[in-house]
């Protein structure tokens, strides 16, 4: 495995990153922690996302290198779960309890791992990636685009974009305050009750392991990018993603469509809508 180019930017300037990249002998990973809408914090030096991502960043780092998915989900299952334990001690059993109840609660991340002995990428939660073999695209990029997306982020997203096109406020106010985001919190946390129900995510609880994808590679040279969804549109090189995201900021800075839709806004000092991390590699 041969690294090209790598990135992980906060959307934040003076903020530490939620999103974060693992490069192995056997495995890399880009992983996605989920911004946390709880009031429960498991660290007093980072905030849930970046406890969760770091948490499944160590593990990856000492897995054994011929793990399966299925052995890196339960293993990464019980490391979060590992987190969860000594921090709400005694009340094992009530605050497992709680945490069934009340999953916006738990350290939760999207993951996309490639291994190298499986030649395997996996797919758990909202992560994307791009897979080229340049040996049989002499003529340019003739790849493919893989993505798992949360089934429930686009109708968010679009009920975020109709409160604000049908606001009479002027639309710089959501820049600054985005109260239609604040409008749909609910409904997110309603969604948030099929976590590993109806779509996979980490977070310390059994990964919904039927909607993990796995895609496997076959033995051609093969150039591949892992993102999480903090670029809205993935390409073949850093340079051209990050061209395309300060287009859409540029363009559509509310992130209301047509042509992409958020839950979140580049809220005004942000340089971004959203954390992101890019790697692109040889194998």
């Amino acid at each position: 495995m041969q690294i090209i180019e790598q990135t992980i930017v906060p959307k934040h300037p003076d903020r530490r990153s939620e999103d974060g990249i693992v490069v192995t002998t056997d495995f890399i990973a880009v992983i996605d922690g989920s911004t946390s809408k709880s009031t429960h914090r498991y660290s007093r030096r980072m905030s849930n996302g970046e406890c969760a991502m770091r948490t499944i960043a160590s593990y990856i780092r000492r897995m054994a290198p011929g793990n399966s998915c299925h052995q890196f989900c339960l293993g990464v299952t019980k490391a979060l779960r590992n987190v969860y334990i000594p921090f709400w001690k005694p009340h094992k059993a009530e605050v497992i309890q709680q945490l069934k109840e009340h999953p916006e609660d738990r350290l939760t991340a999207s993951c996309i791992v490639f291994s190298r002995l499986r030649r395997e990428l996996w797919m758990i939660g909202d992560c994307q990636c791009l897979i080229n073999s340049p040996s049989l695209n002499r003529e340019g990029w003739g790849g493919s685009y893989l993505d798992n997306p949360k089934p429930y982020e686009a109708i968010l997203a679009q009920e975020r974009a109709d409160i604000i096109k049908s606001s009479p406020k002027p639309w710089d106010h959501y820049l600054d305050d985005d109260t239609a985001r604040q409008s749909i919190i609910p409904h997110m946390l309603e969604t948030m009750q099929q976590q590993n129900k109806t779509y996979s995510v980490i977070d310390g609880f059994p990964i919904a392991e039927k909607y993990v994808r796995i895609i496997t590679l076959d033995f051609q040279p093969q150039e591949l990018v892992l993102a999480s969804d903090g670029y809205p549109f993935l390409c073949p090189t850093l340079a051209e993603s990050e061209a395309r995201l300060a287009q859409q900021k540029e363009k559509d800075p509310l992130n209301i469509g047509p042509d992409f839709m958020a839950t979140k806004a580049f809220a005004r000092g942000n340089n971004s809508f959203d954390d992101r991390a890019y790697i692109r590699f040889t194998i």
